[in-house]
């Protein structure tokens, strides 16, 4: 068995946080999985982490657990004759970084994924949140997931309908401690047999950033770039200043409140949310509208604040804690939902605290 136990071991997160795990134990086989959580017991309340991109730590876990095995590898690219497929299965382990994954699909001549390059995170975390950005989810490109049953120590075969993707959401999230997702296959098309207008463009500026960048008939490569330029310069870089992306979703609301909305604010934007019915709002342009964008605390290490290059993150400028983060994301959705009426929730996964 390939396993490491470290005790004490910092929590790594791109939040900055100065956390610890009692015990962390690493593997780079999933065949361990059935003894390790049989040998925790009922109750299990170990953590599974991957890159740490979804998480706002408050108060460091007992015991996390991380898959380690990073392969790829096309499953099924050509026919019995050696011709290649439209469309190609590619299937890579939970533990490999995400971006990573994105550039090597691309380097091997397969589209899909461009829109979403440069999300921090791994391969594993991405069907839990169904992660999305310009445009694109990636339950569209998921052809299915692989995952272990912690109570059971069974594996299963989920294919992208039993994933039950929705907004930032999946089968997955519904119960965050049920499945460990150990490797995720993907359905990509060859770039070189996509059509141009198969691309995803019209989305948040790609197609302005395009023709900064001198691309008149872009493929999958420069849309990736464009996202990567587009992503850069209004993210902060984790490295640089602790945060998870966005903290927010954007809320889905009924049509008619929209509406109201939209005549009370004639510049919130209002998108088609999942039917007619209802509408997805910018929770960037509510938290930013209350005056949040930019914002640091005065009380505790005065270190949380919100970007003041985009309302959706939340950072850490050095020594915040996970309570001071927290307390500030929960008096920002208060604020919001006094003076527009509309909740809003947080994507990352609180761990040592509720919502």
């Amino acid at each position: 068995m390939s396993i490491r136990r470290t005790e004490h071991a910092p929590l790594r997160n791109t939040f900055g946080i100065d956390a610890r795990a009692g015990l962390l134990i690493e593997t780079d086989d999933v065949a361990d999985l059935p003894a390790l959580f049989a040998d925790a017991g009922d109750g299990d309340a170990t953590l599974v982490v991957g890159g740490g991109s979804n998480l706002l730590i408050v108060e460091g876990p007992p015991r996390v657990l991380a898959l380690t095995a990073r392969d790829m590898r096309v499953l099924d690219g050509v026919d019995a004759h050696g011709t290649a497929h439209d469309i190609a299965i590619v299937r890579a382990d939970a533990g490999v970084e995400w971006h990573a994954f994105v550039l090597w699909t691309l380097a091997q001549g397969f589209a899909g994924l461009e829109n979403l390059a440069l999300i921090p995170g791994t391969v594993g975390a991405a069907p839990i949140q169904n992660i999305g950005a310009y445009g694109v989810e990636v339950g569209e490109r998921i052809h299915a997931v692989e995952a272990f049953e912690r109570a059971t120590g069974v594996f299963h075969r989920f294919d992208a309908a039993a994933c039950a993707f929705a907004y930032r959401d999946s089968v997955f999230k519904h119960d965050l401690d049920r499945y460990l997702i150990t490797a995720v296959e993907f359905a990509l098309p060859r770039a070189d047999r996509l059509p141009p207008e198969a691309l995803t463009l019209d989305y948040a500026g790609i197609r302005e950033m395009l023709a900064t960048m001198g691309v008149a008939t872009p493929g999958a490569r420069e849309v990736a770039e464009a996202v990567i330029h587009l992503r850069r310069s209004k993210l902060p870089d984790p490295a640089v200043v602790g945060n998870a992306g966005s903290f927010f979703k954007n809320p889905i609301v009924p049509a008619a409140q929209a509406d109201a909305l939209l005549a009370a604010h004639p510049r919130l934007p209002v998108f088609r949310g999942a039917n007619n019915d209802t509408r997805k709002l910018s929770a960037a342009w509510l938290i930013d509208a209350c005056g949040w964008k930019g914002h640091r605390i005065a009380t505790g290490s005065g270190d949380a604040g919100v970007s003041d290059r985009h309302a959706l993150v939340l950072v850490n400028h050095g020594r915040a804690t996970g309570a001071e983060l927290l307390a500030l994301a929960r008096d920002i959705a208060a604020r919001v939902r006094g003076r527009f009426g509309v909740p809003i929730e947080p994507e990352p996964r609180i761990v040592g605290a509720t919502w």
